[in-house]
């Protein structure tokens, strides 16, 4: 049997197993939406007020208040400021390493399954144009059987090449919502990073005034009493 003989008995099977697995896919995307959406949706805090509060107790000198403002929360504007604070008794370098290593590792977080999202956008189109081609090709057969048994099988035909193009708009129609979910979630993915950014910069800002502040105390905590 030669691989074109392969082929060929593999199209009579047409294009309905395509359009199930289709709805599988369908299925997989709408799953990893409401996923993407639900953890944006627990992971998500005022960031304007984060910023000032923060940028109050750091002023102050007060590490443990702003400590305890980003302490227990999912945001990822929240871990990256506590991996910060935790360094802000070394040096800046060492504030500014530790944030960066929580956004990193939070980023990946953010974007954990949007990848399945990209994948169905970019392919599910071309699974149902796989199934149309498949059942094109069987109705081609069919019309061919038809013919030669000098029967009219146009009805029939016709009958599988509508089936055969209803996969193309299947795949369509799994990968539109796909994409435009990617595209949303990579959105705001990027707005969380730029929040995460814009507190980082302000913390290492606030770092010097506040170690100069803990200077200070040090400094009167060791003079003798007396002694202004």
């Amino acid at each position: 049997m030669s691989l074109t003989e392969v082929v060929i008995k593999f199209t009579h099977l047409g294009s309905e197993w395509v359009m199930w697995v289709l709805v599988i896919l369908s299925i997989i995307s709408v799953t990893v939406m409401i996923e993407r959406a639900l953890f944006f949706r627990r992971h998500r805090v005022d960031s304007n007020q984060l910023s000032a509060a923060l940028e109050r107790h750091l002023r102050a000198g007060d590490l443990s208040a702003a400590a305890r403002l980003v302490d227990d929360s999912l945001a990822i504007e929240c871990v990256v400021a506590a991996a910060g604070l935790n360094y802000f008794s070394r040096s800046v370098y060492a504030v500014s390493e530790a944030m960066q290593s929580a956004k990193a590792r939070e980023k990946l977080k953010l974007e954990a399954y949007l990848s399945v999202l990209a994948t169905l956008g970019n392919n599910a189109p071309f699974i149902g144009l796989l199934g149309t081609v498949l059942g094109i090709i069987k109705a081609s057969q069919d019309l061919a059987a038809a013919q030669a048994a000098k029967q009219v099988g146009t009805a029939a035909v016709m009958s599988g090449v509508f089936e055969a193009l209803v996969a193309t708009a299947v795949g369509l129609f799994v990968a539109i919502p796909a994409v435009i979910a990617y595209n949303y979630f990579q959105r705001r993915v990027r707005e969380a990073l730029g929040r995460v950014d814009s507190i980082a910069h302000l913390m290492l800002a606030l770092y010097r005034p506040v170690a100069a502040a803990e200077s200070k105390v040090e400094v009167k905590a060791q003079q003798p009493a007396g002694v202004n």
